[in-house]
């Protein structure tokens, strides 16, 4: 299987979780994760003003971390593109700009409606609920998914969050699929 190129939108880099899992299935090489500088300032500005036990700091950090772990990530010079694209929210055109420079398959959105299919399938996009994304990962790979999800519940700094918690932490981010797969699973959590 060739690791599926994905431009990630701030929303879904924004809960823990998410993004956890995302980055361990890119350290795992079964994904190729994009985004640019300027979803990264979204989210984490997002991040800070709703989360005031979370410092600039620690925010910076899980950046570089991230810009580490997959080197090739951040997706540059995609801004000429921007003028030329039309979407319902014309804040939104740098993610499909980004997504198309990127040449990513699949733009991963909780907002869905902000990129209508007839717009991004002509630059050969899909645009995809995280909860469906991660579903097409687990038709194709169900056991590096509970892998990943393995090693991100046995990296939490928490007291050992069990296996049940993890799949409700899931749930809570509106992912009911892949909760559900997690649970059906939870053995190997």
């Amino acid at each position: 299987m060739s690791a599926p190129v994905a431009l990630i939108d701030a929303n879904v880099w924004y809960a823990v979780p998410v993004r956890d899992l995302l980055m361990q299935l890119a350290l795992s090489r079964f994904l190729r994760p994009r985004w640019t500088a300027r979803i990264d300032d979204e989210w984490t500005r997002n991040l800070l003003a709703n989360r005031p036990d979370i410092t600039a700091r620690q925010v910076e950090f899980t950046k570089s971390m991230m810009i580490q772990a997959v080197p090739d990530g951040l997706v540059e010079g995609y801004e000429g593109l921007i003028d030329g694209l039309t979407l319902p929210d014309a804040d939104d055109r740098h993610v499909l700009a980004a997504a198309i420079r990127a040449e990513a398959e699949v733009i991963v959105t909780f907002n869905g409606r902000d990129f209508p299919a007839e717009i991004a399938r002509p630059y050969g996009i899909e645009v995809q609920h995280p909860d469906a994304f991660f579903g097409m990962l687990i038709e194709l790979v169900p056991e590096a998914v509970l892998a990943a999800a393995h090693q991100c519940r046995a990296r939490l700094a928490r007291p050992a969050l069990s296996p049940e918690d993890y799949v409700t932490v899931f749930k809570r981010q509106q992912l009911l699929a892949t909760a559900s797969f997690f649970q059906r699973n939870v053995g190997a959590l």
